[in-house]
């Protein structure tokens, strides 16, 4: 294995690692990221929620817990689309108001799910949502 492959194989494992870590889930939503190859758009539809004193998103009209596997059809609270991860960052963070997130690391995690997609869309490859 070359060097430059068994780096790969490391940071792979490392992000693999730290994709199963706990994290505090945001009070103000969540976001399902999607690209729309038609339009060449990195598209992030933002659904609220609320956490229950067990830490489970919850959905707010029906104040159950939303499933983590099954396919849940539910009204986003807005859609955003960007040709770009810089793009669309932009017009989460910067030009909505009030910001759709509350916590700083949820806006680093879409951030990194951007590029992904951005990255994937130049490619060709498949995104999935991490």
């Amino acid at each position: 294995m070359t060097q430059t492959a068994s780096l790969a194989a490391e940071l792979a494992a490392l992000d693999d690692k730290l994709s199963k870590r706990y994290i505090e889930l945001d009070p103000d939503g969540y976001f399902l990221i999607y690209l729309d190859r038609a339009a060449n758009l990195i598209c992030a539809k933002h659904f609220s929620n609320f956490i229950n004193d067990k830490g489970l998103a919850c959905d707010p009209a029906t104040g159950k817990p939303l499933p983590t596997r099954a396919k849940v059809e539910r009204t986003p609270t807005a859609i955003f689309t960007g040709r770009t991860a810089k793009e669309l960052c932009i017009k989460i963070f910067e030009e909505t108001k009030p910001c759709p997130m509350r916590y700083l690391d949820h806006a680093a995690y879409l951030g990194r799910e951007f590029v992904r997609a951005e990255q994937a869309l130049i490619s060709g490859q498949d995104y999935v949502q991490d």
